[in-house]
């Protein structure tokens, strides 16, 4: 396999630099073969520093701004440890750029379009950079690497689905698990609460009927006191009664 096909598996694709494909007059052309040979060294930023200068002689320099945004996803892996998406960013953004010149060979803006699809590639972006090796591969149709990479971005695309719809079902399921733990939990609340109306209902039926027997002792009583009462009236109006009428016996029959 080819360095470009073995880069995308590692997700560190090695950038396309050419000291011999532009020609541009001095000294724009020298500063930019200087900061060729810098970055085969790896020495990144002297070799960045170099395209920057050459731009200052000639803004217009394709190779220059080409070989920048190399350089820039280049500084992105670095370190071996963690991708600088930073950086990644800004090559994604000077190969934008690049990709609009329409004015530029068919060989120049596949290579863009290859390049800007491996930055997209790096940050996952699959669906974006399967549309950039199409480009590459319409432009350059003999580029096997852009094939090759629009083969496997194309599976990873397929997964990259696959697992956000397994994301969204388990979302579902949690959310419908947690809708019937919340009703769960509701309805037990409920059904305490019912229970507590349930028992103070019951503890208010208790207490009025130990309260109902006193209530009872207390009127029987006062029915007592007001039937002596009243029996006592009696005795008194029925001595008055004989009184009078042992007058009227002793008095005889009035005739």
């Amino acid at each position: 396999m080819k360095h470009r096909v073995l880069a995308i598996l590692a997700v560190v694709v090695t950038a396309l630099i050419s000291g011999d494909v532009f020609a541009q007059k001095m000294p724009e052309r020298r500063l930019v073969r200087k900061g060729n040979r810098q970055y085969e060294r790896k020495d990144y930023d002297s070799s960045i520093d170099n395209y920057s200068r050459a731009l200052r002689h000639d803004p217009t320099s394709f190779e220059a701004k080409f070989n920048t945004a190399n350089v820039q996803f280049r500084k992105a892996f670095v370190d071996s440890l963690q991708m600088d998406v930073k950086m990644l960013e800004k090559a994604e953004k000077s190969l934008r750029k690049l990709a609009q010149d329409s004015t530029r060979t068919d060989i120049e803006r596949a290579d863009v379009a290859y390049n800007l699809g491996n930055s997209l590639f790096a940050q996952q972006k699959f669906k974006e950079a399967l549309t950039c090796y199409r480009d590459a591969m319409r432009l350059n149709p003999e580029d096997k690497e852009a094939k090759y990479n629009y083969a496997l971005t194309k599976e990873m695309l397929k997964q990259q689905q696959q697992q956000q719809q397994q994301q969204e079902q388990n979302q579902d399921q949690n959310q419908d698990n947690q809708d019937k733990q919340d009703q769960e939990n509701q309805q037990d609340k409920q059904d305490q609460q019912d229970k507590e109306d349930k028992q103070e209902q019951q503890d208010k039926e208790d207490k009025q009927n130990q309260q109902q027997p006193n209530e009872q002792q207390i009127s029987e009583q006062e029915q007592q006191a007001m039937l002596e009462a009243i029996q006592a009236q009696e005795d008194k109006t029925q001595e008055k009664l004989k009184e009078k009428q042992g007058v009227v016996i002793r008095g005889g029959k009035n005739w």
